[in-house]
């Protein structure tokens, strides 16, 4: 693989343990401590946040931020309790996992302090401070210009700098999997903020609602390139005479919103927009069975979307129940399973009968290789069959691999082919349309094997004998009934 690496070190985060960012010792105080007591307790240390501890469990936070907006500005008495001001629940990291999740959690939801755990213990804090200084707050921020818009226009502006954004990476020499992660986190900020706009347009929520992504989004394994795959959750309270018109303005809002920030509409229209895909609980998990119960062709196309399936914005719970309760009907499910192998079996690697690479023969992008359908989505479908057969939760696919080697589904070594296979092949994919932006190009998916030099054609085609050899053992178990 050519390597174009600038010594950036942002990327350097995904190596970087969070205990490596960890300053101090973590400030607390007790929920019934006053509001005046933390203002003093920062001021003297100079920190920005303190942590709330209650018999040894995180209970909250409160930052500088808090001080002015919930206190100072409202004219709040300081001799309140903090906890009348804090931030519940709030977002945390493990101390074991890598900077880089700190990152995301900071660019997906707008956040600038997440506390550190060690295990349920509080070990420390991390700010968005401490990332600058390891130079990789770049979709930080991003992410904090989109949350200060106000109309859509200025999330245009803000979503037109993506583009740069992978190229940055690209030039960066960052991994696939990386890449994936933060041009999602921008993604899932924009869908966000345009919620949070639609709902200041239109009102607040009538029920409880879930904004759920599928697709590539969902797995976090997204690039400049990227159409809107979406659905609603609704309450099962929902009464279309009563609730209807609203649901239905703020989902147009949000995917028109999303196609002007340049995540067109889906062709196949599998959008909340559309009233199919905008449902209560109960009718989603009726649609799900039936899928399960009687594969048939769009049952199995639409299960390949619908299953790769992760809450956005509100009542995220909601939509992770319905998840789990899906995974059980699949669960050992052998004849529905039998059809997804057969459907995964459909896309094939771009192989001839010599094992060299065979390009597309006609249309406008003869000669190229269609590196996401004959390339990524092999591994992709290969990887949520093991999921499905599992009722792993995971949904990235590089998780997915991890998980099924975990539960013995697949090879130690088959996993780590098949998730070094996806890692290059994405990575070819993300340098293909780096090239393309640099050349103010529209990015695609379609690569001329001239683009690349003789060493990473012979990768190419080792990724892709890979693939192939995994869909030949999963058609053979397939065949042998053995689901």
């Amino acid at each position: 693989m050519t390597k174009t690496s600038t010594g950036d070190p942002a990327l350097s985060l995904m190596t970087t343990p969070v205990r490596q960012l960890i300053k101090r010792t973590p400030v607390t105080l007790p929920p019934s401590a006053s509001i005046q007591t933390a203002a003093q307790l920062m001021s003297d240390l100079r920190v920005s946040s303190v942590l709330i501890e209650e018999q040894g469990t995180l209970f909250g936070l409160i930052t500088d931020r808090d001080l002015r907006n919930r206190v100072v500005a409202l004219g709040l008495d300081i001799q309140r309790p903090i906890a009348d001001i804090a931030t519940l629940a709030p977002l945390s990291v493990d101390i074991k996992a890598p900077a880089f999740d700190a990152l995301l959690l900071m660019a997906r939801h707008n956040i600038h302090h997440v506390p550190v755990l060690d295990e349920q213990k509080v070990v420390g804090m991390i700010t968005a401070t401490d990332l600058t200084e390891q130079h990789s707050t770049s979709a930080v921020y991003m992410a904090g210009d989109i949350y200060k818009q106000t109309s859509i226009e200025g999330l245009q502006q803000v979503a037109a700098k993506i583009k740069r954004l992978q190229q940055n990476l690209a030039a960066a020499d960052a991994s696939a999997y990386n890449t994936g992660h933060i041009i999602t986190a921008i993604t899932d900020a924009l869908t966000t903020r345009l919620l949070q706009l639609g709902e200041a347009r239109l009102g607040p929520a009538p029920i409880d609602y879930v904004w759920v992504a599928a697709g590539s989004q969902a797995r976090s394994e997204q690039t400049a390139k990227s159409d809107q795959d979406n659905c609603m959750v609704l309450d099962d309270r929902y009464d279309e005479s009563q609730h209807g018109e609203y649901f239905k303005a703020l989902a147009t809002f949000v995917c028109d919103g999303l196609d002007a920030c340049g995540y067109i509409h889906c062709p196949g229209e599998m959008m909340a927009m559309t009233p199919t895909w905008r449902l209560p609980r109960q009718q989603w998990l009726d649609l799900f069975a039936r899928w399960t119960s009687q594969p048939d062709p769009k049952s199995l196309m639409l299960t390949c979307v619908w299953f790769d399936w992760r809450a956005i914005h509100g009542n995220m719970a909601m939509a992770d129940d319905l998840h789990r309760e899906v995974l059980q009907r699949t669960q050992g499910n052998s004849i529905f399973l039998a059809y997804m192998v057969g459907n995964a079996l459909t896309h094939r690697p771009p192989l001839n009968w010599f094992n060299g690479l065979s390009t597309l023969r006609s249309g406008t992008h003869r000669g190229t290789i269609d590196l996401k359908h004959n390339g990524i989505v092999p591994i992709v479908d290969l990887a949520r069959v093991y999921a499905l057969a599992g009722g792993d939760t995971a949904v990235n696919t590089h998780d997915r691999l991890e998980s099924a080697a975990a539960s013995g589904a697949i090879s130690e070594q088959s996993a780590r082919d098949l998730r070094h296979a996806l890692e290059f092949l994405a990575y070819v994919r993300i340098q293909h349309q780096a090239r393309q932006i640099l050349q103010e190009r529209k990015p695609d998916n379609f690569l001329h094997p001239v683009e690349i030099s003789n060493f990473e054609r012979t990768q190419l085609k080792d990724a892709f004998r890979v693939v192939a050899s995994l869909q030949n053992i999963l058609g053979q178990r397939y065949q042998a009934g053995r689901f």
